[in-house]
């Protein structure tokens, strides 16, 4: 079994990812519905590898993806409609087959939400799981301290 590539010993900086927070996402409370959180992280997971160098149509015409396994999200605010956020995007590990993503959702003033997502690669033929190509390692960037 071959060891994942290694990578250079400084990490990135954060990618930012803006969210502009629509009507239709706010519940009876006033606040962004808490599955939202989710599509802004997936969204943000997407612009990170663009900004990497990967667009996700590249990795999917190559015959990959990636699969999210496990998320955990901590709040510790809220967001409201009309409010602006970002989202900042850190690779924090990677291994054989998988790569976790820290996240941490800002309004103007605070930290509001952080998550960690673990993602998978896997081939789109539907064999599943897979070494992570250098393709999209190249798109996950150095990993933060």
């Amino acid at each position: 079994m071959r060891a994942p590539a290694t990578v250079a010993a400084v990490p990135d900086e954060p990618y930012v990812h803006h969210v502009d927070i629509r009507y239709l996402e706010v519940d009876q409370q006033g606040v962004v519905f808490n599955m939202w959180y989710l599509a802004y992280l997936d969204d943000a997971m997407t612009g990170f590898l663009r900004h990497h160098g990967l667009a996700y149509q590249a990795m999917t015409d190559a015959g990959f993806d990636v699969q999210l396994v496990h998320t955990e999200l901590d709040w510790s605010g809220s967001l409201g409609w009309g409010s602006a956020a970002n989202v900042a995007v850190w690779l924090e590990r990677v291994g054989r087959s998988s790569f976790t993503l820290r996240f941490d959702v800002r309004d103007a003033e605070q930290v509001v939400v952080t998550a960690k997502t673990v993602y998978v690669c896997v081939r789109t033929d539907g064999s599943g799981s897979c070494e992570i190509p250098p393709l999209v390692l190249g798109g996950l960037g150095t990993p933060a301290g």
